[in-house]
């Protein structure tokens, strides 16, 4: 049987876990109050002839939310096995996210979002410690939450225990912050110098081919794809779920995109669950 907690930040996706727990088989309820939750763990343990897998969402929308610590006590005190789900993502996306969808934060105080959410996360540090998986959706499309999801929970037996986000971003805008290991790639020889290719970018073959031509992107590649197949497995035994890989040049555009979806390529067909995005390969365009 499996008992699954949701919870975190409003706006970080938990209606999209909800929604692929259910795809998956299970019984899932939206929005329950703290003090509920051991009364459907019995009901749920009663019935599990019946109901094989479940999955509650327990959040800051109740007003009992400070009880959820004493809920969660109390289920392990019964003997009642259980996996907290911790959702987040940075003050940016969550804001972005708001914005787009023109709710309010449900923490904010005459529509201040970022006052919302700092306070919620301030509400749910101590929840967040006891979690069994924390997954932050900032660079999650619905898909990729899904997918990491399922491999979490879904039919799939074979996942490792953890997503690697390749990110490729310019120093001129700055190291993403979320970074767990950053890479600079400004010593490889730079396409922004020759004129045909100044305005096109690593996802271009010309560009690739340009960049990899060298031998010393060769060698970086190799060290590189080395480097990260010996820290994966360590981080995935000190249970890392996401791993936050950012390689870096001038602009984003050229020489940090190129080596990024060689890495990702390499991971991909290493059958390693993997996402990637370039954060400024528009910016300056």
């Amino acid at each position: 049987m499996d008992f699954v907690i949701i919870t975190g930040l409003s706006g970080a996706g938990k209606t999209q876990v909800v929604q692929a727990l259910e795809d998956f088989g299970y019984f899932c309820v939206d929005n329950m109050p703290p003090e509920l939750i051991l009364k459907f763990a019995e009901i749920y343990y009663r019935s599990s002839d019946k109901i094989k897998k479940a999955a509650i969402v327990s959040d800051i929308r109740s007003e009992n939310l400070g009880e959820l610590a004493s809920s969660l006590d109390e289920l392990t005190q019964n003997g009642y096995s259980y996996e907290i789900i911790f959702l987040e993502a940075s003050d940016e996306v969550l804001i972005k996210r708001y914005k787009e969808t023109r709710r309010k934060h449900p923490l904010a105080e005459d529509g201040g979002i970022l006052d919302g959410i700092n306070r919620e996360r301030s509400l749910l540090k101590d929840i967040r410690e006891r979690s069994t998986h924390i997954i932050d959706t900032s660079r999650f499309k619905p898909a990729q939450l899904k997918e990491h999801i399922s491999r979490l929970y879904g039919s799939e037996q074979n996942y490792e225990g953890m997503v690697i986000n390749i990110l490729s971003f310019g120093f001129k805008y700055g190291i993403p912050m979320d970074s767990d290991l950053v890479f600079d790639v400004r010593f490889l020889p730079n396409p922004f110098y020759i004129p045909e290719l100044k305005n096109c970018t690593g996802l271009e073959s010309k560009v690739s081919d340009y960049v990899m031509s060298f031998e010393q992107s060769e060698e970086f590649l190799k060290r590189l794809v080395d480097m990260v197949e010996y820290l994966i497995p360590h981080y995935i035994e000190e249970g890392k779920s996401q791993l936050v890989i950012s390689i870096g040049c001038t602009g984003g555009h050229h020489r940090s995109v190129t080596i990024a979806e060689a890495l990702y390529k390499h991971l991909r067909d290493g059958k390693h669950s993997a996402v990637i995005t370039h954060r400024d390969i528009t910016k300056g365009v």
